[in-house]
């Protein structure tokens, strides 16, 4: 037996609804790329879910800087509920952005979150703001 089909393949059934299930949770770089760059912003925020400082330094265009750590009930009363949140940190090995889509959750909101961080969005050569291009740290 090869290592591929060690395990038992899934039903197509049971395929389509992991993976549904999985679009439901992640936004990839050129998906939201292309919808910035068309200006189809309407119903959805790009939120940095890292610290001040780490926003500072390399962002995506038009995001907003909600730290995980500061994301409270009352720190979140301003924002629309009706809007998904978008979060995004410094990549695939930070959880700075699943733990502020877990807070935004917990809270009520809708979330996604951003495949790659900002790293990313960088490599892929997609536009960003900020003082500092990448070594980006993860700076939670």
């Amino acid at each position: 037996m090869t290592r591929t089909l060690a395990f038992p393949v899934a039903t197509p059934e049971a395929a389509a609804e992991f993976f549904a299930a999985e679009l439901a949770f992640d936004v990839d770089p050129d998906d939201l790329v292309q919808d910035l760059e068309a200006g189809r912003t309407d119903g959805y925020v790009v939120v940095e879910t890292r610290a001040p400082e780490a926003f500072a330094n390399a962002r995506i265009p038009g995001a907003v800087n909600l730290p995980y750590r500061d994301l409270t009930a009352e720190s979140t009363a301003h924002l629309d509920r009706d809007l998904v949140y978008v979060c995004y940190c410094e990549s695939s090995v930070c959880n700075a952005a699943t733990k502020g889509a877990l807070k935004l959750a917990q809270l009520g909101f809708k979330v996604k979150r951003l495949s790659g961080g900002i790293t990313g969005w960088i490599a892929a050569g997609y536009p960003y703001e900020g003082d500092k291009a990448p070594g980006i740290r993860c700076a939670c």
